[in-house]
């Protein structure tokens, strides 16, 4: 008679299925010890939030407020040499009225030109629109400095207006490289427009160097003005600094340097210091 073989297949199913039981709680086991499972990813079950909620760094916000915008402006100490803070007033005054010495830069920049985007460069060189219109958070401050003047701008804008501003900029030293501004006196001024390097900070930048020669009151006058802009998301700062005495590069390159951070700063939050204090 023949002997019944033992049942040996179902044994060896029920091994394999403790075994791969005991991967599993193996697994379940190091990943809660080492923090590496869903529940210790998340803080889920332990009452504990994420690792980066619990350090207490602010998140990113990209909008600009009128508060941050007012702290993202730079100081007359962030500024190389010995700039003088004027008040906001005062430096919005700088569009209609603006004495360098016995000129009125204001008014020597006013004028007509034949080209029309060489006309809209000059009508906004001292205004607050050299990149259009904000559309949301402005702030500005003006410093003076003998006979030179700096007009500090930072401002929140339409994404496809600062891009296409951005881009307009660029075009200036070939479209607007040498052309002639009539006055309202019928005097002629010749203008030069060169492209200029600025820091690298930013998102994207231009930086322009404006030249003005004419006759004023019968004199010779020379008019520099540094421009420098930076884009930082859908904001950006513009710098315009300069005068009868010319415009100095380390400056442009200073304020540039010191108002990037701060405004990335702002936008990531934070209040940078020292705080700056707006003149009205």
């Amino acid at each position: 008679m023949t002997t019944p073989r033992p049942a040996v297949r179902p044994m060896r199913y029920l091994a394999a299925a403790m075994a791969a039981g005991a991967l599993l709680a193996t697994t379940a086991c190091s990943g809660a010890e080492t923090g590496s499972g869903p529940e210790a990813r998340t803080g889920a079950g332990r009452g504990e939030r994420p690792a980066e909620a619990a350090t207490g760094t602010p998140s990113p916000s990209p909008t600009l407020t009128e508060d941050g915008a007012r702290h993202a402006l730079i100081t007359a100490a962030q500024i190389e040499d010995d700039w003088t803070q004027v008040t906001t007033s005062t430096a919005r005054s700088w569009r209609d009225s603006l004495l360098v010495g016995k000129v009125d830069a204001a008014q020597f920049l006013t004028g007509k030109s034949d080209v029309a985007e060489c006309q809209r460069m000059t009508d906004a060189l001292f205004d607050e629109t050299l990149l259009g219109s904000p559309s949301g958070a402005s702030a500005l401050a003006g410093f003076e400095e003998g006979d030179s003047r700096l007009l500090y701008q930072v401002a929140a804008y339409n994404r496809k207006t600062l891009d296409d501003s951005m881009r307009w900029l660029k075009t200036l030293p070939q479209s607007c490289d040498s052309f002639t501004l009539t006055g309202d006196d019928g005097g002629k001024r010749t203008v030069e427009v060169v492209e200029t390097a600025i820091p690298k900070e930013g998102d994207a930048r231009q930086g322009l160097t404006v030249t003005v020669q004419g006759d004023e009151d019968g004199n010779p006058v020379t008019l520099t003005l540094a421009v420098a802009v930076v884009r930082v998301g859908t904001n950006a700062i513009t710098v315009t600094q300069g005068g009868v005495s010319g415009a100095k590069t380390s400056t442009t390159d200073s304020a540039v340097r010191q108002g990037t951070p701060r405004l990335e700063e702002v936008l990531a939050g934070r209040t940078p210091t020292p705080n700056q204090t707006v003149l009205d």
